[in-house]
C-alpha cells in the first residue's frame, strides 16, 4: 500500500492569538480527511537547525486537543532567525536552508505548511524557489498581510485595545486629562484606526499618514474651550511627524517603542493640559483568542491542507470576503499591506469627529465624506 502523506507545520515570527487553532485544523483535517501525519517544527525555522531532526516532531490528535481556545503556539515561535542568513561561530551570516530541504527528504515530509506574516512568506517563497512545496497561512495581530482581508489574531487585539481605552476613558474624564494610549503598528495603522474608532478616540496618528504636532495640539485644546475637557489619542508605534523619524526604545535598539513619550512632551510644551501616557506593549499578543478568530484560524489551517490535497503549492491561504481562496506567497512576501490614507475607514473616522493631525491638511471631513460616497 501507498504510505500516507507526510507534512510538516511551523509558526515563526512573533506569537498571535490563533495559532494553536492553526495547527488544532491542519492536523486534524489530514489525519481525518486524508490520513496524513503532521510534523511539528520548533520555534519556526529555528528547528530546522536542531541536529538529528530533534526540532520535529509528529503530532497527533491528543498533542492538539482542547488548544483551539489557547493562546501563544505549542509549537513555539521565533522572529529572530533568518534560515538564510545564520550567525556562524564568527558571527558571519550563513545560508542555511539546505537544512530545511535535508530535514525535509529524511523525513520524507511531502510539504510544509509556514504560518506568518510577510517577513515569513518572503522566506517561504525563497525555500519554494529552492523546490521545497510550501503553502502558507498568513499570521499577524496588525493584519496587514498582503492578499487576505483579515489575518486571525486581530479581532483579539482590537478586543484589547477597545478595552484599554475605555478604562483610559474613566480617569481621562475624572481627572480631565489627555490620555495618549500607545499600541503595536511598526509599518501600519491598522490596530490604531480599529482600536481608536471601536472607543470612539479624538485622535489617531498611523504611520501611513504623517501628523503635525499643533495640529494635535489645537485639536485637544480646541474640546477644553468648547467644554470637553479631556480627550483620548490612539498612537501607532510607528507613528510620526512629517519629516520626523520612528521612536526607537533606545539608540542601539531596533525595536519601536515610546512615541506616546514624545508627543506628550509635544502637547505640554504647546499647551497647558495635563497629559499622561500608555504603552499597551505585548499585553496586546497574549491571551485566548476571540470567537472569531478561532473560526477563522480553523478555516485557513483546514484550507491549507486543502490547498496541499490539490497540489497548490506556492499559494498563501486568504480570506476575502466571506470567502476562503488563496493568494500567491510571491506577491503576499512584497510588504506589507497599509492603510489607504484616503480610504473609508479613515473617512469614517473624520466624519465621526476623530483627527488623525494630518501635516498635509487633509483632515477634512465634508471632503472625505464627499470622496467616501462618490459625491463631487
Amino acid at each position: 500500500m501507498p504510505r500516507a502523506k507526510r507534512i510538516a507545520i511551523l509558526t515563526a515570527g512573533g506569537d498571535c492569538p490563533g495559532l494553536n487553532a492553526v495547527i488544532r485544523a491542519v492536523v486534524r483535517t489530514a489525519q481525518n480527511a486524508y490520513g496524513w501525519e503532521v510534523w511539528g517544527v520548533a520555534d519556526g525555522m529555528e528547528g530546522f537547525l536542531k541536529p538529528r531532526n530533534e526540532g520535529l516532531r509528529l503530532l497527533t490528535r491528543n498533542d492538539v486537543s482542547g488548544t483551539i481556545a489557547h493562546g501563544g503556539t505549542i509549537l513555539g515561535a521565533s522572529n529572530r532567525c533568518d534560515i538564510f542568513a545564520v550567525p556562524d561561530a564568527r558571527g558571519t551570516p550563513q545560508d542555511r536552508s539546505d537544512r530545511v530541504l535535508a530535514a525535509m527528504k529524511r523525513l520524507r515530509l511531502d510539504a510544509l505548511i509556514c504560518v506568518g506574516g510577510d517577513g515569513t512568506q518572503s522566506a517561504a517563497h525563497r525555500l519554494l524557489q529552492r523546490g521545497v512545496p510550501i503553502v502558507g497561512v498568513p499570521k499577524t495581530i496588525d493584519n496587514d498581510v498582503r492578499g487576505t482581508d483579515r489575518s486571525f489574531g486581530f479581532d483579539t487585539v482590537i478586543g484589547v485595545v477597545g478595552e484599554a481605552i475605555g478604562r483610559l476613558y474613566t480617569t481621562a474624564q475624572s481627572h480631565h486629562r489627555v490620555m495618549l494610549c500607545e499600541v503595536m503598528g511598526r509599518d501600519t495603522g491598522w490596530i490604531a484606526l480599529h482600536g481608536g474608532l471601536a472607543s470612539g478616540a479624538e485622535a489617531i496618528l498611523i504611520p501611513e499618514i504623517p501628523y503635525d504636532p499643533d495640529r494635535l495640539a489645537r485639536k485637544v485644546q480646541a474640546r477644553m474651550e468648547h467644554g470637553k475637557r479631556f480627550s483620548v489619542v490612539v498612537v501607532s508605534e510607528g507613528a510620526r511627524s512629517a519629516g520626523g523619524p520612528m521612536t526607537y526604545r533606545t539608540d542601539d535598539d531596533d525595536r519601536l517603542g515610546g512615541v506616546s513619550f514624545r508627543i506628550a512632551a509635544e502637547l505640554r510644551e504647546r499647551t497647558v493640559l495635563e497629559v499622561r501616557h500608555i504603552v499597551l506593549g505585548h499585553i496586546q499578543r497574549g491571551g485566548s483568542p476571540s470567537p472569531y478568530d478561532r473560526v477563522l484560524a480553523s478555516r485557513m489551517g483546514e484550507h491549507a491542507v486543502q490547498l496541499i490535497h490539490a497540489g497548490a503549492f506556492g499559494q498563501m491561504v486568504a480570506l476575502r470576503g466571506e470567502k476562503m481562496t488563496s493568494y500567491p506567497i510571491e506577491l503576499a512576501a512584497q510588504g506589507p499591506r497599509r492603510v489607504p490614507p484616503r480610504g473609508p475607514l479613515v473617512a469614517q473616522a473624520r466624519a465621526l469627529g476623530a483627527t488623525f493631525a494630518a501635516a498635509d491638511g487633509s483632515d477634512d471631513a465634508a471632503a472625505d465624506a464627499r470622496h467616501l460616497h462618490g459625491a463631487p
